[in-house]
C-alpha cells in the first residue's frame, strides 16, 4: 500500500489538500482510504470526514474523544489497516506518526522544524514561500503531491522489532524518504512464517515468528501423520 501523511497546524490547508489529492487519486482510477486526526469528536455529515468520504472507499476519524468506525478511545493507525482496502492511504494530521512519509503544510517560519522534516517528501502551499523549508521539495498543486505519493509512499508496520538494523521503525523510515534504504527492508515479514487475516498480511518481527512457529510445530507434532516440513494452516 502506498501511504503519507498530510500534516500542518489548524488552518494550514492540510484539509483542503488532502481532499484535492483523494480527488485526484480517485480520477487516476485509484482506490482510496483515509484517516482523519482531529483534538474534537466526530459529528459525520457535514464534517471533514464527510467530505473525504465523497472520494474514500473508507475514511477512518482518530481523536482523543472517540475514534470512528466506532470505537471508544483512542486506537492506533495500525488498528485501522485491516479493515481499510485501498491502493492508496491518506492520513490527515497524526504529526506523531513516524511510519509513513508526509507532506507539510506551512503557515509561517518554524513549523517545519516541530513536524519532524526528516520524514517530509515536500512542503505544499500555494502561498507558502520556499525560505518556510528551503531544504524540502516544494509541490505547488496536488497532481504533484499525488505523484510524489504513488512515487515515494510507504508504510512500516511500526513494531520497533529492530530486524531491520535500526533502533526503531522512524530510523527506517527516515532512511527511505532519504533515498538510503527501501521499505523492503523492514524485516518485520519473515518469510518462513506467513499470517493473513482477511486478507491482510500480519507483521510478526522475528522474534514473535519464531514462538509462533515453535508453538505451532510442538502442538502438530502430537497428532498423528505430521512430519517435519512446510505447513499450511487455513481459518475460516
Amino acid at each position: 500500500m502506498k501511504a503519507a501523511a498530510i500534516v500542518g497546524f489548524k488552518n494550514s490547508g492540510k484539509t483542503t489538500l488532502t481532499l484535492e489529492v483523494a480527488k485526484t487519486l480517485k480520477n487516476r482510477g485509484l482506490s482510496v482510504a483515509a484517516v482523519k486526526f482531529a483534538h474534537h469528536g466526530f459529528d459525520y455529515q457535514g464534517r471533514d470526514t464527510d467530505r473525504l468520504a465523497a472520494y474514500c472507499t473508507a475514511v477512518a476519524g482518530m481523536s482523543d474523544e472517540s475514534s470512528m468506525l466506532i470505537w471508544p478511545g483512542r486506537r492506533r493507525l495500525e488498528d485501522f489497516l485491516p479493515l481499510m482496502h485501498a491502493d492508496v492511504l491518506l492520513v490527515e494530521g497524526g504529526k506523531s506518526l513516524d511510519v509513513l512519509p508526509r507532506v507539510l503544510v506551512l503557515r509561517e517560519a518554524g513549523e517545519a522544524a516541530e513536524l519532524k522534516p526528516e520524514l517530509a517528501l515536500g512542503v505544499y502551499g500555494e502561498t507558502t514561500s520556499p525560505a518556510l523549508a528551503p531544504d524540502l521539495v516544494r509541490f505547488d498543486n496536488a497532481d504533484a503531491v499525488a505523484d510524489a505519493i504513488l512515487e515515494n509512499g510507504f508504510l512500516l508496520p511500526g513494531l520497533n522489532c529492530q530486524a531491520c538494523g535500526r533502533e526503531n521503525c522512524h530510523d527506517l523510515a527516515v532512511e527511505i524518504v532519504a533515498k538510503q534504504a527501501e521499505a523492503d527492508d523492514c524485516r518485520a515479514f519473515p518469510e518462513n512464517l506467513r499470517v493473513e487475516c482477511n486478507g491482510q498480511l500480519l507483521p510478526l518481527g522475528p522474534f514473535v515468528a519464531a514462538v509462533v512457529g515453535s508453538t505451532i510445530r510442538g502442538l502438530l507434532a502430537e497428532l498423528k501423520g505430521y512430519t517435519p516440513g512446510p505447513v499450511t494452516i487455513q481459518l475460516d
